[in-house]
Formats: structure tokens, C-alpha cells, sequence
């Protein structure tokens, strides 16, 4: 299976799983007395909306380089992820403006039998958290990374709903805003956990050449390749899932341009075969 339908299948794991979850919220919410639940149940219907757009985005970064976008489409993906950053911002806004709303008005327990329902949210949604980033990791793919820390923020706030609820049981008549507080605290950790999503796809978008390991490897394997005495500059530009790089490598200075054009060739073909993530590799020969 190629990364980009790898990629989709995933996203389309997270639409499903959304979907089904964001409509146990919103019933247990409401027959359960529970904003927490309600704003869980809002953060879900937002995640799916987000997620179409992961996979409109993925779609889109997966065509093929053209006249205009020599090095293809790949600059979607971090683009999608601020888009993706923007609905979780909203939402957080969204579930703390209720939670204040609710705070300020007297209302009822909320009931028990909401524990369980939280209880297996949880567990969903951290097994999905592990799911995505797992396969983002795999794929270098920044928007799967913001894709998984939909579910890890969804996971907190069904936490912090769960230790609200609880108090607000436990607690009895008096604490029964503990359950919007809980959703008030959850918005605090999806606003941050947004930075942690935004900042790596911005390095992205402004070709941050800060990929250490990537560059060893290219070393370590140009070293291999006959002809090769060194590489000097080493450039990497990320582009959704895709590396394109600009080397500078040593060769004798005795010769001839014909022959350190086909070393170049050789190192070029070399690189790509055995790091198949590289997209465009541009070898500059420097003699020795």
C-alpha cells in the first residue's frame, strides 16, 4: 500500500470513529445532565469536520509535481494542518464561552451512569491517539500528527470531564459546576497542545533544515557510493511527506566532468533507492 492511501485510510479511521463518538456524547450529555459530555460531543463534530480536511489535503498533496509545482504538492499539508489548528482553537473558545454561560447558572447532577460512558471514551480515544501517531511517524506526515493530537485532546477533555463529574457526584449539592470547570480546564490543554501541532508544520512551510538524522544518513550512505570522498553542504526541505535535498559532494579533482556527472547520477540514484521518502535530490560535485 502506497503512504498517501495509507495516509487516507487513516484519516477515514478517524472520520468513523468521530462520527460515532461525537453522537454518544451528545445523547449522554443530554440525558445524562452533563456539559462536559456536551462539549466533548462538540470537540468530536468539530474533529470531523477537520478531518474531511486532512483528507482533502492529503488528496491534494499527493498530485503529481506539474510545470508550475516542479517540486508537487506536498506545501498542502502543513497549510491544511493550520486549518486544522484554527477548528481546534474555535472549539476550545466555543466549550469555555458555554462553560462560563454554565457556571453562572444553577443547575442539576449530573448522572453516574455518564462515568462509564467516559470511561470507555477514554480508552477509544488514546487507542486512536496511538493508531495515528504511530502511522504519523511512519509517514513523516505533519497533518496526521495534528490528526492524532485531535484524539490525544479529545482524550483530556473526556479526563477532565470524568474527575468534574465525579466531584460534582461525590461532591453533591454545591458542586455540581464542577463538571464545567472540568470542560473549562480541557479548553486550557487543547490551546496548548495546538502550539505543540502548529509550530513543527509553520517549520515546514518556512523549510526549517532542521533534520538531523535525515542528514546522517544521507552522509553515511553517500560514503558508500564509488567516487564519493566526502559531502560537504547538506539542505533538506520537507514537503508533506516527501524530503527533497541539496548535497554537495567530494570527488577527485583529476576528473573529467563527464565522469563526475555520472558519480553524481550514481549518488542521486543511490540516495533515492535506499531512502525511498526523498523526493528531488540535487547533487553539486566539488573537487578535491
Amino acid at each position: 500500500m502506497s503512504k498517501s492511501n495509507l495516509a487516507i485510510r487513516t484519516v477515514i479511521f478517524s472520520i468513523l470513529g468521530n462520527a460515532v463518538l461525537a453522537g454518544v456524547k451528545f445523547l449522554s450529555g443530554i440525558f445524562g445532565n452533563s456539559f462536559a459530555l456536551i462539549a466533548d460531543g462538540i470537540e468530536s463534530t468539530v474533529d470531523i469536520f477537520s478531518s474531511f480536511l486532512v483528507l482533502l489535503g492529503l488528496k491534494y498533496a499527493e498530485r503529481p509535481a506539474d510545470e508550475n509545482h516542479p517540486y508537487g504538492h506536498g506545501k498542502a499539508e502543513p497549510l491544511i494542518t493550520f486549518l486544522v489548528v484554527a477548528f481546534l482553537i474555535i472549539s476550545a473558545f466555543t466549550i469555555a464561552w458555554q462553560s462560563i454561560k454554565n457556571i453562572q447558572t444553577p443547575h442539576e447532577l449530573p448522572s453516574p451512569w455518564t462515568l462509564i460512558v467516559l470511561g470507555g471514551i477514554i480508552i477509544w480515544k488514546e487507542i486512536s491517539y496511538q493508531v495515528v501517531i504511530n502511522r504519523s511517524k511512519k509517514l513523516k506526515s505533519s497533518s496526521l500528527k495534528a490528526e492524532a493530537w485531535h484524539h490525544r485532546a479529545d482524550a483530556i477533555t473526556s479526563i477532565a470531564a470524568f474527575i468534574g463529574i465525579s466531584i460534582a457526584i461525590f461532591g453533591g449539592e454545591g458542586f455540581e459546576v464542577a463538571d464545567d470547570y472540568a470542560a473549562l480546564l480541557a479548553c486550557g490543554f487543547i490551546l496548548y497542545n495546538c502550539y505543540g501541532i502548529f509550530r513543527p508544520a509553520l517549520g515546514e512551510v518556512m523549510d526549517e533544515n532542521n533534520f538531523t538524522e535525515l542528514t546522517k544518513e544521507i552522509r553515511k550512505i553517500s560514503l558508500k557510493v564509488e567516487g564519493i570522498e566526502g559531502t560537504e553542504k547538506c539542505f533538506i526541505r520537507k514537503a508533506g511527506m516527501t524530503y527533497h535535498v541539496d548535497l554537495h559532494a567530494h570527488v577527485r579533482g583529476d576528473l573529467t566532468v563527464t565522469e563526475g556527472h555520472e558519480i553524481a547520477h550514481k549518488l542521486k540514484d543511490t540516495l533515492r533507492r535506499e531512502i525511498p521518502q526523498l523526493g528531488h535530490v540535487l547533487i553539486h560535485i566539488e573537487p578535491t
